[in-house]
């Protein structure tokens, strides 16, 4: 009886406190984001008009983001990015921190994928010890040619952060491709091993 009352209970926590977490988070960052930018035009508006508009920081600092994605692709464009970095490169903190969330953003959000093409198992850092990798392009001509193999340019990413690992030219017979998509993978390594392809879909499902 005690078992089952106490299974109950950790199936009811693993069901509500993802959930309030995920909620509490949501309402933090909408707090903070609505207190930053809408803090002083809602006083202003109370002070003149006597209303104020909830969310009004929220709408604001996506009408930000909108905004400037419409200049750094049609007016500044890369231009932009390379002011930003040589500007932060000047700070000794931000020059290292800058460019890792930079790439990190860049890779969650690229529609390329960083041009990957497929998801492929290889065995690193040992024999029987398998690592998930991305296959970049084939081997080039001169490595092929004076081993005698043809490879795969392998990509291993590391965890948790996928913009930095590990690049091998893999013998193609010693390549086991898989059938997952590239997010799919992602989600995977970003995850370390936590969230695998086949939970994602049933968590969709649900």
């Amino acid at each position: 009886m005690i078992a089952q009352i106490r299974k109950y209970f950790i199936a009811g926590l693993l069901t509500i406190l993802p959930l309030a977490l995920s909620v509490y988070i949501l309402l933090v960052l909408f707090k903070i984001v609505d207190g930053i930018l809408g803090r002083y035009l809602n006083v202003y508006l109370k002070n003149s008009l006597g209303f104020y508009i909830p969310g009004l920081g929220l709408i604001l600092f996506l009408a930000i983001i909108f905004l400037s994605g419409v200049l750094s692709i049609h007016f500044f464009g890369a231009r932009l990015h390379l002011f930003l970095g040589r500007a932060l490169a000047r700070f000794p903190l931000l020059r290292y921190i800058y460019p890792s969330v930079k790439k990190v953003f860049e890779f969650v959000f690229s529609d390329t994928r960083l041009g990957f093409k497929k998801v492929v198992l290889v065995q690193y850092p040992s024999k029987g010890i398998w690592s998930l990798g991305f296959i970049a392009n084939d081997g080039f001509a001169e490595a092929e040619e004076k081993t005698g193999k043809k490879f795969y340019n392998i990509y291993v990413p590391s965890v948790p952060n996928p913009t930095t690992g590990f690049f091998f030219f893999v013998p193609k017979e010693e390549v086991i491709m898989l059938d997952i998509g590239i997010k799919e993978a992602m989600r995977l390594v970003m995850s370390g091993g936590l969230l695998n392809p086949s939970d994602f879909i049933k968590e969709v499902k649900v």
